[in-house]
């Protein structure tokens, strides 16, 4: 048995082949490119890398034109994680060395010893793959659009606090289209107060606004043109000339995440564990775009439904040592995961009978919020990995059947 550890980098990898006995039998540096990828697969040829029985691979990382090209066929890619890379550099020297080729042996002598604990990339199908990056995507613009957001409140309040008065009573704020449309045509609070009615109608109009465009513009041209504190003329526009050029930021983190939203409603609906997952309360298209994007739709990646609850974080972890006992909240997870199954739960409050007589229940017995939303969140996760195996449409009176005879 032959096995192969690669330390990546952004120009060059190198690779390390051991054999059963720990025998280092091939060793080389390849370039980030096509031809390197080639000479990498003949070397594995060489040393009796079959479509029928591939060598297994160690590498640090699960994305990236390299895993891509390992990952063909039936081969085992094991993403080991540097920290534990770094433990068992200890194994083989007190002296503390490191080096990118030593690091390549390293992760070989991790699968000849300990390949039965850590666990393979899974072999999700291409639209799993392919929703799994766009739901990512969303999600990390709409985290940026959130901080721009933040970052431009900011500014607002040290020059401009009509701003937020006028747009405080929106949902979303600053992020709405007609906000964004009164900023440009009046980044300062001077001219914003000598905005006539019409230009706020031509700016709410241009924003996509169709409805009370009317009493829009008189509230806020009367916010506009009260009282406030001023910042001196120069230092007024200078600050002026910094929120548009936030603006144009904002702008575009909002387009994108516009965009990439239209693209996972196209392309999650076409999932065949799209029902399953839609069928759950609280979970919406772009919501449950993300969780499959976690998950994916490899039946084999978790043995039992624990598997997946300790992956998500939301099952706990118990610590015992002689009289210590503790059990808390799991802190090695998979965050993407977590965070859409803390929404997932609030969501089910209010889609759900059950799940809020399962919250009701957690906060009676003294959870907090938080340990109650978790505690939800577990409960529904396992559910999930139940009706995804065999293929069923969540029940609510399955769900939760003692649950919703004591509300009854």
């Amino acid at each position: 048995m032959i096995y192969c550890g690669i330390d990546w980098a952004e120009r060059h990898h190198d690779v390390a082949l051991v054999n059963d006995a720990g025998r280092l039998v091939a060793k080389l540096r390849i370039d980030d490119t096509a031809a390197g990828y080639r000479t990498l697969l003949d070397v594995l040829a060489e040393h009796g890398d079959t479509g029928d029985s591939p060598i297994p691979v160690a590498i640090e990382t699960s994305r990236g034109l390299l895993v891509a090209t390992l990952r063909t066929g039936k081969r085992q890619v094991f993403a080991i994680n540097p920290m534990a890379v770094a433990r068992y550099r200890d194994r083989h020297g007190v002296s503390r060395k490191k080096s990118d080729p030593g690091d390549a042996l390293v992760l070989a002598n991790i699968l000849r010893t300990d390949m039965v604990v850590h666990r393979p990339l899974p072999q999700d199908s291409d639209l799993a793959q392919a929703i799994a990056v766009l739901a990512r995507a969303q999600q990390d613009a709409i985290w940026n659009r959130q901080q721009l957001s933040n970052q431009l409140r900011s500014l607002l309040r040290e020059y401009y606090p009509a701003a937020l008065e006028a747009f405080g009573v929106w949902q979303n704020g600053l992020c709405r289209p007609e906000a964004r449309a009164v900023l440009a045509a009046a980044p300062t609070p001077s001219r914003a107060a000598g905005l006539s009615r019409a230009h706020l109608r031509s700016a709410l109009r241009r924003a996509g606004r169709i409805r009370g465009i009317e009493a829009e513009a008189d509230r806020m041209r009367e916010i506009f043109r009260a009282a406030y504190a001023h910042q001196p003329p120069l230092v007024e526009d200078a600050f002026g000339k910094q929120m548009l050029a936030l603006l144009l930021q904002l702008e575009a983190a909002c387009t994108a995440a516009d965009d990439l939203a239209k693209a996972v409603e196209e392309a999650f609906p076409q999932h065949p564990d799209a029902d399953v997952i839609l069928s759950f309360p609280g979970l919406g298209v772009q919501l449950g775009a993300r969780v499959l994007a976690e998950i994916g739709d490899d039946r084999t990646r978790f043995a039992d439904a624990r598997g997946l609850k300790a992956y998500a974080g939301s099952a706990p972890i118990t610590r015992a040592s002689g009289k210590k006992h503790h059990v808390g909240r799991r802190r090695v997870k998979n965050d993407r995961l977590n965070h859409a199954g803390y929404l997932w739960a609030f969501a089910a409050l209010t889609a759900s009978p059950g799940a809020k007589a399962h919250y009701r229940h957690r906060r009676e017995r003294g959870d907090w919020h938080s340990q109650a939303q978790r505690h939800l969140f577990n409960r529904m996760i396992g559910q999930l990995y139940h009706c995804l195996q065999r293929g069923e449409l969540f029940d609510e009176q399955t769900g939760f059947p003692s649950l919703l005879a004591e509300a009854a």
